[in-house]
């Protein structure tokens, strides 16, 4: 279930909510009891690899550039 983040904006404290996605713009109280509360936008980190996969992200192919002639007239 998902978790959404929310600060009191009468006693400044964060908090966390698990929810349904449905329920996800629903207003929430703070454990203090206030009602007056902003639902915060969380950053969301996603990790793992693909099967089989060796962990780590492809190294960059280098090249691209641009221009004409790929970017090697360009100093």
């Amino acid at each position: 279930m998902p978790r959404y983040e929310y600060r009191c904006r009468t006693c400044g404290d964060t908090f966390e909510v698990s929810r349904p996605m449905a329920e996800s713009s629903a207003p929430a109280d703070c454990p203090a009891g206030h009602d007056d509360t902003v639902k915060l936008l969380s950053a969301v980190a996603v990790g793992g690899t693909a099967a089989g996969g060796s962990g780590t992200a492809p190294a960059p192919s280098g090249g691209g550039g641009g221009g004409c002639c790929g970017g090697g007239c360009c100093g």
